[in-house]
């Protein structure tokens, strides 16, 4: 393998920006900032900035890259500074092939609970095990080393990335990488997925998709989701200084993947009256829904419509979990046939997977069942009897200055 000061040589030549700070890592073993390659693209050093480069529609609403993809890793290697130099190198070599865009590749390296209980520092960081949130779920509660978050508007590049990162030999758009996450981590698992216009209505071979979905659907459910003044800014999911009592995490996220399976085949055997009722709120029609821009507006009704109607909207519940009447929760998730079933993968950033709890339980909706006996766990409450959630599993998302092993002293 070429010598790491070669690759510095070669990407110094490329001249450009560099992202502030570097791996703090890599920083300790030299007591001094240390000069890793600079990127011939501009990043952020938030790995979940995203906003900033995304698409808007003609309400400012933004609009999530249409291909995701996330590895969820193993390590293979023992947190070292060694170690911690290869997966820095190879994340700048992605950098330096595609520019931070939907056209190029949004990504972000996150740290799993095996990793910091594998350091002893699971019960200092901000994660912890996931656990089960719903009595009438049963998911498999998972837990990784790493993840790898992967997401463009170009399918190829989330291949390719793949490829060239955990292969020996493949390059990167023409470029022969000096380091790769493969020497360091395994994949263990993999999510796929897509989010926008006309995607789900290209899947309707996957078990569960009907044939008739819209053409102009951007999600399974027929239903734009991420309205922007359903989203919560990126600055509201960032851990603020002092909100820890641990300043090792200052600047960071915390990330929940979930896989839920969906049965739309019940969904969209019902009247468009019956979806919006359960998506939104029954006081809503389908005309309403038309008229949404860049958000859904709620009064706090839903005790009232469940009383009223016997019938209560998903997104009415999962208000109740806002701050100031803000949301809590930054969405990412997408749509899913993974397996070959239809379903979505959840993903959220959240300051504190506090935040996380907190929602999924006023989506559960329990606390409306006396108000009305036909508002059940399930049926007619929300989406709660079309959903089933597969899968759980917490990570950390450091700062890009600390992604290469954060927490860990050599």
């Amino acid at each position: 393998m070429p010598s790491r000061r070669g690759l510095l040589g070669r990407l110094v030549a490329l001249g450009a920006a560099t992202i502030p700070g570097c791996s703090a890592v890599l920083s300790r073993r030299r007591n001094s900032p240390v000069s890793l390659p600079p990127n011939p693209h501009e990043v952020p050093d938030r790995q979940h900035a995203w906003d900033a480069v995304l698409h808007t529609d003609e309400h400012d609403n933004r609009q999530p890259p249409r291909h995701h993809r996330v590895l969820l890793l193993e390590l293979d290697a023992e947190p070292s500074v060694e170690a911690a130099d290869t997966v820095e190198t190879a994340m700048r070599e992605v950098e330096a092939t595609y520019e931070w865009s939907p056209e190029g590749l949004l990504h972000a390296l996150a740290w799993g609970t095996d990793y910091f209980e594998r350091i002893g520092e699971l019960s200092a960081s901000p994660i912890r095990k996931p656990e089960v949130l719903s009595r009438t779920d049963d998911p498999d509660l998972l837990s990784y080393d790493a993840a790898l978050v992967l997401a463009a508007d170009v399918p190829s590049h989330l291949v390719r990335t793949e490829t060239a990162l955990f292969s020996e030999s493949d390059s990167l758009e023409g470029r022969d990488l000096d380091a790769r996450l493969g020497e360091v981590f395994s994949i263990a698992g993999r999510r796929t997925g897509f989010h926008g216009a006309g995607l789900p209505a290209e899947h309707t071979d996957a078990e569960g998709v009907p044939n008739d979905i819209p053409q102009d659907a951007p999600m399974f459910t027929g239903f734009m989701s991420m309205r922007r003044g359903t989203q919560p800014s990126e600055d509201r999911v960032t851990i603020d200084d002092g909100a820890l009592d641990d300043s090792r995490f200052d600047g960071g996220t915390t990330m929940h993947l979930s896989h839920l399976s969906e049965s739309l085949d019940d969904w969209w055997a019902m009247a468009d009256e019956e979806r919006v009722a359960r998506m939104f709120s029954p006081d809503f029609s389908p005309s309403d829904i038309d008229t949404l821009t860049d958000t859904v507006p709620f009064a706090d009704s839903a005790f009232d419509h469940a009383a009223e109607f016997g019938v209560v909207g998903h997104h009415e519940k999962v208000a109740r979990a806002r701050e100031d009447g803000k949301p809590v929760i930054l969405r990412r998730d997408f749509n899913t046939t993974d397996g070959g079933r239809a379903g979505v993968h959840f993903l959220s950033f959240q300051a504190s997977l506090d935040d996380f709890v907190a929602t999924r339980k006023a989506m559960n909706g329990w606390f409306l069942r006396n108000e009305h006996e036909q508002v059940t766990d399930r049926k007619n409450n929300g989406l709660l009897n079309f959903i089933e959630v597969e899968s759980r599993a917490n990570f950390y998302v450091s700062p890009r200055s600390d992604r290469a092993f954060p927490a860990f002293s050599p």
